[in-house]
């Protein structure tokens, strides 16, 4: 009797232990245009990026991790657990970056919660007020607009008028802010300005996104010339400096979260959004391909997740993608999904692997399509630069015709993608073939940006002008 009452406390007490585990910190760091192999760890012979390897070395590592082959799309389906084509995503611009309002996204699940959330740099999911992060359960907001520091396209996904990566003026809370220094270390100094506001409050969810290393390739000139001596061009010593500065500040970041002691209660990750693009030349992880595409090289990202104490560094081999991301951070932050938000969901949860990167994982089927077509014409792109990615096997067609026809690859043993072997298991090509026609009927319906008006000023800029003066014609 009395060992059934010492067991029955025993397991009360890893109950009650478990339900009063505080909640992580998150800490969230995604690059813009960086590689997989733009990580010196990862075999990189230039570039170094002594932060990153750490991050990478004492964490959990998805060696085995997938995103979109650019840069909305991810981000999209980051933050609502399902794939961007079903958020009304199919582009970065003409109004097709745009995330649908009737999705729910992280943030507002995280503040659900008891979470405060904060987001600096890159949002690129719509630049109309009623699509801000502010409305989309953020509540604090300093980002640029459009996909990039100064980029502008007809509609509504445009930034400031004339900005710059260096002095930049940042969206902040509904008001332009003209900020001082390089755009990266703008964004990392708000963020370490607003968790050291909040730390200790309440759980925090930060999401630093930068527009770095995307074009046009400028760095900072001390960054730049630690490479210019060592690669044949400027543009990649460029890129190079851009991701050394990323490197110095999640360095820096680290240290603070040491410095302020929380370096155990907060989850650190870091994440690329989509392919490599400028450094490929130099070094690409033996993969074929980079951004813009559905090969290996346009959606293997890099995927570092570092608790610790209570996360064990080690390599996770799984398949694994950016829907997973909503999901897990749900599960970790003890979030209970409403019935519309789990429909919404089609990722799985990461915590298993987090905890046991041997655990069961079933084997599951991803979707890839570039998207990018001419507006209007969804349909007839069905089968222009897409994939179908199971663990063992993937299956591609790119062609610039549009017309369906698949090559396979079997990625374990041919991780290059240099062989076609689709003649030798063509029950394999039709099995993922009639899994992608399912995928795509349950898309088609979902693209809800497809035939949306274009504005005839841009919001940021109308924003901008209205503050600061100034105008077309002005």
């Amino acid at each position: 009797m009395r060992l059934m009452l010492r067991t029955l406390a025993f397991l009360l007490a890893l109950v009650f232990t478990a339900a009063a585990a505080p909640k992580p910190n998150i800490l969230f760091i995604l690059t813009d245009d960086q590689g997989y192999g733009d990580i010196s760890a990862h075999g990189n012979p230039i570039l170094k990026t002594p932060n990153l390897d750490r991050l990478r070395a004492e964490g959990v590592r998805f060696t085995d991790f997938h995103v979109s082959p650019t840069c909305a799309p991810t981000r999209s389906a980051l933050l609502t657990g399902r794939h961007e084509f079903k958020n009304g995503i199919t582009h970065t611009i003409n109004e097709r970056e745009r995330l649908t309002p009737k999705a729910t996204t992280l943030a507002q699940v995280l503040k659900t919660t008891g979470y405060t959330t904060g987001i600096f740099g890159k949002w690129h999911l719509g630049d109309e007020p009623d699509r801000w992060p502010s409305a989309r359960g953020f509540d604090e907001m300093f980002i640029h607009g459009a996909g990039g520091i100064g980029q502008s396209y007809p509609g509504s996904c445009g930034d400031a008028p004339d900005n710059k990566y260096f002095d930049p003026a940042i969206l902040h809370n509904g008001k332009f802010e003209k900020t001082k220094g390089y755009c990266t270390d703008v964004f990392f100094a708000q963020a370490q300005r607003w968790i050291e506001s909040v730390k200790g409050k309440q759980p925090f969810y930060a999401h630093i996104a930068t527009n770095a290393p995307h074009g046009p390739y400028i760095a900072r000139p001390e960054d730049a010339a630690l490479y210019r001596s060592k690669v044949k061009d400027e543009q990649t010593a460029n890129f190079f400096g851009m991701v050394h500065n990323i490197d110095e500040n999640v360095g820096k970041l680290l240290a603070q979260l040491g410095a302020w002691g929380i370096e155990r209660e907060t989850l650190v990750i870091f994440m690329n959004d989509n392919g490599g693009t400028a450094g490929t030349k130099v070094f690409n992880a033996g993969m074929r391909a980079q951004k813009g595409t559905p090969w290996m090289g346009g959606t293997r990202a890099n995927s570092f997740w570092r608790w610790p104490g209570t996360l064990k560094p080690a390599d996770c081999d799984a398949l694994t993608a950016h829907i997973d991301f909503f999901p897990t951070l749900a599960e970790l932050a003890g979030a209970t999904l409403a019935a519309e938000v789990k429909a919404q969901v089609e990722g799985r949860s990461l915590v298993p692997l987090l905890h046991d990167p041997k655990a069961a994982w079933p084997e599951r089927v991803l979707f890839t399509h570039v998207g990018r077509w001419p507006t209007g014409k969804a349909a007839e792109a069905k089968y222009s630069k897409c994939s179908v990615r199971a663990p063992r096997w993937h299956l591609v067609c790119d062609n610039k015709t549009g017309a369906k026809q698949w090559q396979l690859f079997d990625v374990k043993a041919d991780p290059g993608e240099q062989t076609d072997v689709a003649a030798q298991h063509a029950d394999v090509v039709a099995e993922l073939d009639r899994a992608y026609d399912a995928w795509w009927a349950s898309a088609l319906p979902m693209m809800v940006n497809e035939d949306a008006p274009i504005p005839a000023v841009n919001p940021f800029k109308e924003l901008y002008w209205k503050q600061f003066g100034g105008g077309p014609g002005k």
